[in-house]
């Protein structure tokens, strides 16, 4: 018996689309999904990655702006990673941005957390109970991965971001009504806070960002502090700024950390 009330799926040029009706949201929301062993019959309690958007975008911005899927394929074929399912969700569609956090009416972090990885098990038949789940996202959803990642290590078996906002107050550049995102959330914390907290039980954790990002600051600023509190992971800054460029090239060292860990 399904865990909500309606789902569907649909095939669609190597992608697989869903829309359920999640628990944490009380509405519809998406997913977007990349199956790489879907005919293989073979093939049992693959790998999950779920890949979290940034402000404007949703469910489609992985696999139609960074043509996520295409680099996974390759990456497996060419034997650098193994073969992992892609789940790709929108963050909710509150305002420009939910920071796929506890609203006071909507919870998007159970959403992310509890809805899209227990809807995958139902209904892509390679994911199940074992799956090793893994996350990563860019700008608000690296803020979502790491700070998910960070707040849930038992979930999540290694977890990373691109771009980060690092803290809930950086989304204010981002969003034009920050003033109500502030509002309904119910938690306004970074993800420093949570890695302090959780320092003994976190995974595997990286993150990296461009040179000329808008974002470098805040990210060289939690590795110092990372550095500071002794939490171990890894930092990496490559050339770039805060455009798909930069994450469709660098989301593959984020690929290749997760199925190192396997």
């Amino acid at each position: 018996m399904s865990s909500f009330f309606t789902t569907e799926i649909a095939d669609y040029q190597n992608l697989e689309f869903i829309t359920v009706k999640s628990n944490a949201l009380k509405k519809r929301a998406d997913i977007t999904v990349y199956n790489p062993s879907k005919d293989d019959i073979n093939a049992k309690s693959l790998p999950v990655v779920i890949l979290l958007h940034g402000v404007y975008g949703s469910h489609w911005a992985w696999a139609m702006k960074g043509k996520v899927h295409e680099t996974a394929q390759r990456l497996i074929s060419e034997s650098k990673i193994k073969p992992m399912v892609l789940l790709m969700p929108s963050d909710g569609l509150f305002g420009d941005g939910s920071a796929y956090i506890p609203h006071k009416t909507e919870n998007y972090e159970k959403w992310i957390v509890e809805d899209v990885i227990e809807v995958a098990k139902e209904l892509i038949p390679k994911v199940d109970e074992t799956s090793p789940v893994f996350i990563a996202g860019l700008s608000m959803g690296g803020f979502g991965a790491l700070r998910l990642g960070a707040k849930y290590p038992k979930i999540f078996k290694a977890f990373s971001g691109l771009s980060s906002i690092t803290h809930f107050e950086q989304i204010e550049q981002f969003v034009s009504d920050f003033s109500e995102l502030k509002n309904q959330a119910l938690e306004l914390d970074g993800v420093l806070d949570w890695m302090i907290k959780n320092k003994s039980e976190l995974p595997p954790f990286r993150f990296d960002c461009g040179s000329e990002d808008i974002l470098i600051e805040q990210n060289r600023k939690l590795h110092e502090d990372l550095t500071n509190y002794n939490i171990e992971h890894t930092y990496k800054e490559n050339l770039g700024a805060h455009q798909w460029e930069y994450w469709s090239e660098h989301i593959v060292e984020t690929l290749e950390f997760f199925s190192s860990k396997l």
